[in-house]
Parts: structure tokens; C-alpha cells; sequence
């Protein structure tokens, strides 16, 4: 697509409701639509969205090795409740052996930076790559563009031009105040015990937002009780 269709689509899009914006998305894909996702906060939500339009959609989840505990039993719970057709990609290496060969992961510092890049390429980078190639790959003579919704930070719409992909990501399809509403309405788990190795910064930023969640919440109920 071209600078000029990216710009008519984000138009006619913005005042779509999610779902409208999924079933667009997913229709230019021409049944080879996949969706990727890291079970980070609000992850069943996108997952919940993308499911009514095609509920066998291929979902792309690198398992990395050091996700914790919490995240492992969330992605079972929303692969159960939600049949999701997963399609898991490992490292070339386990954790255990990336830790004994080359230390583990490395401390999120500048001084790390070389390292930290090392780790990202080999334990997240690689087997993503190394996903998008066979489940976004062309068949025969095929050379239609591939769709996959994502939920990544928020932008409204990006090609990929080494997979050939349109991307439409989580935050743009629903506000974030809006996401634990949703939850809710569709009775939907959610999980805050979630680490990223490549961003720390991220995973601060996921307490914060959810001892904020919790504030707006309790704020909420008081309102509430007031107007009772």
C-alpha cells in the first residue's frame, strides 16, 4: 500500500468500533491472518477480538523461557477459554542453556548495551523471524499482502515489508482506559505478573499502570455509593 492508501484507510477506520476494525484487517489478509502476542496485560482482549472474526486465526507467541510462573498459567487459561490455535516458537537454545553458555541475561544497563542486543537477537528476534517466515510466508505464486494484528505500543497502521504484512495494533483499536471495561463485559482474564527481559522499563511501567487501575477502580465504586 502506498503512503496515500495507509492515510485513506486510517480515515475511513478511526471511527470504526474494534471489532469493524478487525474484521477490515483480517479481510485483507485473504485467509493467511495471524495475530502475535506476549500475554502482557490486556492481551485477551485483542486475542478475544480477533477470535470472533476467524476463531481458527494462527497466534504467533514466542515462549522465550523467561516468562514467569503467573504468565505461563495465563496463557493456558486464555488458550483454554478461548481455543486459541497457538502456534509456539522456541529459541535455538533453552534458558537454562543460554544461562550456563553465556551468563543469563544481562543487567539492563548502558554499559550492557552489546549484550543485552545479543539476547534480544537470539532469545525473542530469532524465533519471531523465524514464525512470521512460515506463517506469514506466501503459498505457490501467492503474493497478496498478509495481516497480522498485533499489540504492539501504539500506531495506527505500518507495513512489514520483509514478511509483507499490515499490522493493526491493540492500543489503536481500543482506548487503554477502556480495556479492563472490556475485560469485564466479556468476563475475560487478565494477568499483571508479566517480565520482559528485553524492556524492564516496560514491566515498571505495567505496576504503575495497574496500581492506577486500581485507584480508578476503587474511585469508581465510591462514586457510585455517593450517587446511591
Amino acid at each position: 500500500m502506498t503512503p496515500e492508501q495507509i492515510a485513506k484507510a486510517n480515515a475511513e477506520l478511526r471511527s470504526k468500533s474494534p471489532l469493524e476494525i478487525v474484521k477490515w484487517a483480517i479481510a485483507q489478509a485473504n485467509g493467511r491472518a495471524i495475530v502475535s502476542t506476549n500475554y502482557r496485560p490486556y492481551e485477551a482482549v485483542i486475542l478475544h477480538l480477533v477470535t470472533q472474526v476467524q476463531p481458527d486465526i494462527p497466534v504467533l507467541w514466542v515462549d522465550h523461557g523467561y516468562n514467569r510462573p503467573a504468565t505461563y498459567r495465563h496463557a493456558e487459561q486464555v488458550k483454554k477459554l478461548l481455543k486459541l490455535n497457538i502456534k509456539a516458537f522456541v529459541p535455538r537454545m533453552t534458558a537454562a542453556h543460554y544461562d550456563a553458555a553465556f551468563g543469563g541475561m544481562p543487567e539492563p544497563t548502558p554499559e550492557n548495551e552489546a549484550q543485552i542486543k545479543a539476547f534480544s537477537t537470539a532469545m525473542k528476534l530469532e524465533p519471531f523471524q523465524r514464525g512470521m517466515k512460515e506463517l506469514a510466508r506466501p503459498s505457490g505464486s501467492q503474493r497478496c499482502a498478509k495481516c497480522r494484528i498485533q499489540t504492539a505500543p501504539a500506531r495506527h497502521r505500518e507495513r512489514g515489508q520483509k514478511f509483507q504484512i499490515r499490522s493493526r495494533s491493540a492500543p489503536c483499536l481500543l482506548e487503554r482506559r477502556r480495556h479492563g471495561k472490556y475485560l469485564a463485559q466479556h468476563n475475560l482474564p487478565n494477568e499483571w505478573d508479566y517480565f520482559d527481559p528485553r524492556r524492564p522499563m516496560r514491566n515498571a511501567s505495567a505496576v504503575f499502570t495497574r496500581v492506577g487501575a486500581e485507584k480508578l477502580s476503587k474511585a469508581a465504586r465510591e462514586s457510585d455509593l455517593l450517587r446511591q
